[in-house]
């Protein structure tokens, strides 16, 4: 096995993502976890201008996104470098299109926690984990399966029942012209079949231990494990923008089962679990385009203000 050698770039105006392409940043970090490998296993660290630090949180990318595509998108690393607390963009060992709640994400985040710790000696202080669209759902699974607990984890939009996802992209393929069929419905077909090794008709097990949430498991497994746990999830369910845009509707989009979620985790007994819903600030950059499943809907300085409280 390769032993991991450990390559730190400290720059002090501009910052490099995981692929060498500059992006302009507080001061910041680069680690590469293996150095013959520059475009995953990787994380871009921001560093808060004073000490002592506050806490320290990973903020996990949407699927197919770089550290540089977050930091275009959100001003929250930035503002959490503000308030002191420590943030950590990570590239699992899978690269950008990394599942985030397969095993392998799960681990390539459990060995970037411990790296940043060893490094930084940040044992005594909080850990946060955040993430947006599948990087919500990888910090949610993160929660429910890891021994190392964080002090609140928010999601932004987040897939989390992949039975639904499944049956709402065949249907979606189904309703659609050949011509018109969305080619990220036939990618996520596919790769949840990779993943469970059939569908939710041949493997439905495999899809309840997939999922940060189902609708129809009745045991609800996998929430009991964060019935102790602060937790926000952020959605904007404009389902006019969903049905002109996209020709979509409630069944593809990710509202309901973000809603379904923190309704079961309330009635179980964690008053700590909210739902925040938004109206009109999904916008993504550079060109502020209109799109409800953004970064841009969360009010990034009342969110660092409700994780400051987590105890």
């Amino acid at each position: 096995m390769n032993r991991l050698i450990i390559i730190i770039l400290t720059l002090s105006l501009f910052g490099m993502n995981c692929v060498g392409q500059k992006v302009a940043s507080p001061k910041m970090d680069h680690i590469f976890l293996d150095q013959s490998d520059s475009t995953k296993n990787c994380y871009t660290i921001i560093y808060p201008p004073i000490q002592p630090w506050q806490g320290y949180l990973f903020l996990v990318p949407g699927f197919g996104e770089t550290a540089e595509n977050v930091l275009l998108q959100t001003e929250l690393p930035k503002k959490l470098a503000q308030h002191g607390i420590l943030t950590i963009i990570p590239t699992f060992q899978d690269g950008t299109f990394s599942f985030g709640v397969d095993s392998l994400s799960q681990q390539s985040l459990i060995n970037m926690i411990k790296d940043v710790n060893a490094k930084h000696k940040l044992k005594d202080l909080k850990l946060y984990v955040g993430g947006f669209s599948i990087g919500g759902s990888c910090v949610i699974k993160f929660a429910e399966h890891s021994t190392i607990q964080p002090t609140a984890v928010f999601a932004i939009d987040p897939p989390l029942d992949f039975e639904r996802f499944y049956h709402s992209a065949t249907r979606n393929i189904r309703l659609s012209k050949s011509t018109e069929v969305n080619q990220e419905d036939v990618y996520m077909i596919g790769r949840l079949e990779k993943e469970t090794g059939g569908s939710p008709t041949t493997n439905l097990s495999a899809y309840y231990k997939l999922s940060p949430y189902s609708f129809s498991d009745t045991t609800q497994t996998a929430i009991k494990k964060i019935i102790h746990i602060p937790l926000r999830i952020y959605t904007e369910p404009d389902i006019q923008w969903w049905m002109k845009e996209r020709g979509t509707d409630f069944t593809k989009i990710n509202a309901t089962e973000c809603s379904a979620m923190i309704n079961e985790l309330n009635r179980l007994g964690n008053q700590k679990a909210a739902l925040i819903t938004t109206q009109n600030k999904g916008f993504r950059k550079p060109r502020n385009n209109r799109h409800p499943h953004s970064w841009s809907i969360v009010n990034n300085d009342e969110l660092i203000a409700w994780l400051l409280k987590q105890k």
